[in-house]
């Protein structure tokens, strides 16, 4: 399985945990990134990633989210094949960030594309025939891919 997570799903676990919504997604990060340290699952970032993360103005919390991207498997490099498909999704409404991220997610041929941002998620369900990666909320991805391990599974 190889996933790309974005960085607002990076930020994720260094948020304020008061509301249960961020603390469950938060979790699911960390079980994620758990499969990714044991070896079950590919975690593929970006430069694009390793550029946003550096633009964050919070110094500890850039260090925090650095250390993590240390755990990734694969980095994508910017090419211009990636740049013309990230305009492409930035003239369909998606952000530069969120197009660039996206690009990079299907030029890796990423299972899926990981966010916590409801416009990313909202924009993509609209255009999901167009886009080439399929593009969920951390909680409920992972709780998906679970339920289904599960029902596979032989007792």
């Amino acid at each position: 399985m190889k996933i790309y997570l974005d960085v607002c799903c990076l930020n994720r676990p260094f948020d304020d945990q008061t509301q249960d919504r961020i603390h469950l997604e938060s979790e699911a990060v960390v079980l994620i990134l758990k499969h990714v340290r044991s070896g079950n699952w590919e975690w593929i970032s970006s430069e694009a990633v390793d550029y946003e993360v550096g633009q964050t103005p919070n110094v500890e919390r850039r260090h925090r989210v650095e250390a993590l991207i240390r755990y990734a498997g694969r980095t994508v490099l910017i090419e211009k094949s990636v740049v013309k498909r990230a305009f492409e999704l930035k003239a369909i409404g998606f952000g530069v960030y969120d197009a660039l991220h996206l690009a990079c997610a299907e030029h890796s041929y990423a299972d899926v594309f990981l966010t916590t941002d409801d416009k990313l998620l909202r924009l993509s369900r609209e255009c999901s025939s167009t886009l080439k990666v399929k593009v969920d909320n951390p909680l409920i991805w992972l709780k998906e891919v679970t339920e289904n391990e599960y029902r596979n599974h032989d007792f």
